[in-house]
C-alpha cells in the first residue's frame, strides 16, 4: 500500500490480514476480529516486533513469521485456532486516572 490515513476500509473487507509487527497494526487489526498473521522485521536493532509478535502468539492471538517462512506459515496455517481479541475497557484506564490524580 501507498500510504493511506486509515486502512479501515481494507480491514473491514479482508479475510485475512498479514502486517509487521507494529503494535498500532496489530491492534487495529486484532480489534476488528480478523486473523492476523504477523512477518516480523529480524534486522531491526532492538526487534521489539519479536517481542510483541511472540507474546500476542503466546496469548493465541495471532500466528508469526519472517520472511522466509511467511510460505511455510500460510500453508500450514490453522486459523480456528486463533481466540478473538477481547474488547479494550478505557473506562478501567479512565477510573485508573482518576484515582492517581486524585479526582475521584
Amino acid at each position: 500500500f501507498r500510504f493511506k490515513e486509515s486502512l479501515a476500509e481494507e480491514l473491514q473487507r479482508a479475510d485475512l490480514v498479514i502486517s509487521h509487527a507494529g503494535a498500532g497494526s496489530c491492534l487495529e487489526t486484532l480489534e476488528k476480529g480478523k486473523p492476523l498473521i504477523v512477518v516480523i522485521n529480524d534486522k531491526l536493532m532492538d526487534n521489539h516486533q519479536l517481542e510483541l509478535a511472540k507474546q500476542l502468539h503466546r496469548d493465541g492471538y495471532v500466528l508469526y513469521c519472517n520472511c522466509s517462512t511467511l510460505v511455510e506459515t500460510l500453508q500450514s496455517m490453522n486459523l480456528s485456532a486463533l481466540k478473538p481479541f477481547p474488547p479494550g475497557e478505557p473506562e478501567k484506564f479512565a477510573s485508573f486516572l482518576d484515582k492517581v490524580l486524585g479526582l475521584q
